[in-house]
């Protein structure tokens, strides 16, 4: 890679490892359900600018129900006591999922590489499990750890959009989840609590949704399919794995956050796992039908 990508490439993992942080910040002036609102519908103003993709209904609302799931859980999980760097390494246990889902529903064959990368980023999961119940519930935990499963099943989706713009596809997205992030919110906190929020949010949460809606989505995932379409996923991917150790190190920093030998153990298993399925596993070709 040129020198300027690889930068870009770094700046797009600080950008998403600086994402959690600025997430449980905002946390502390809004509900789970209202912060993705508002961060989508920013997300989604430059629909006025750019065309629809080109992307079968079925496909284009698929992927936003799902990454509506995936932002909720995960800041739901945040927003009751589990960690913003913990979080981060969860969300990024994707990739294990992400390729046991190929296999099951498409037949696609991991390699060796693979599963001995699922295998340890499993035994790291399972660390971190022991851990819970100390400083959040156990349910907090469990709603957590659906959004990486939810993440995995966009990525075998977003594998229909793979010839369309990324910030097209992200900005026709986000609008496809305003309607269910909206129903959310009104179940959840009801139109008296959306209106004390939004009429009392500080200069510095709503610095921190502009860095969520158009550092995080936007410009973050521009750059990052820019890149994919100059490179291979070899070269891009493995990028993605700073994004765990800059988001536990700047919650560390901003908030003061410890992780036990255990638990700090677990998630570094858990990224070394991931590191062997990104830097040594090659998906094998499905298996032929048979008859």
């Amino acid at each position: 890679m040129k020198p300027a990508d690889t930068a870009l490439a770094v700046l797009v993992a600080v950008i998403w490892g600086l994402g959690f942080v600025f997430t449980r910040y905002a946390l502390t002036e809004m509900s789970p359900s209202l912060l993705n609102l508002l961060r989508f519908a920013i997300t989604a103003l430059p629909c006025l600018l750019l065309p629809r993709p080109k992307l079968a209904w079925p496909v284009w609302i698929g992927i936003s129900l799902l990454l509506v799931w995936q932002y909720l859980t995960q800041t739901y999980g945040i927003a009751h006591g589990v960690p913003a760097g913990l979080t981060a390494v969860i969300v990024q246990s994707q990739a294990l999922f992400t390729v046991g889902f190929a296999a099951l529903l498409l037949g696609e064959r991991p390699t060796g590489a693979q599963l001995a990368g699922i295998a340890v980023a499993a035994c790291g999961l399972l660390m971190i499990c022991l851990t819970v119940g100390y400083d959040f519930t156990v349910l907090a935990f469990a709603v957590t750890m659906t959004a990486p499963i939810s993440f995995a099943f966009t990525n075998l989706l977003l594998r229909r959009a793979r010839d369309v713009p990324m910030l097209d596809l992200f900005a026709w997205i986000s609008l496809a989840s305003l309607p269910p992030l909206a129903l959310a919110a009104w179940v959840s906190d009801g139109v008296p609590a959306i209106i004390q929020s939004l009429t009392h949010l500080s200069p510095g949460v709503m610095g921190a949704m502009l860095a969520l809606s158009i550092g995080s989505t936007t410009i973050g995932y521009w750059i990052w399919g820019r890149l994919l379409h100059a490179y291979s996923a070899a070269q891009v991917v493995p990028f993605a794995l700073l994004v765990p150790f800059i988001g536990a190190g700047a919650s560390s920093l901003v908030f003061g956050e410890t992780f036990g030998p255990l638990r700090l153990a677990g998630m570094l298993i858990v990224v070394a796992g991931l590191a062997i399925m990104l830097l040594f596993g090659r998906a094998r070709p499905p298996l032929p039908e048979v008859g």
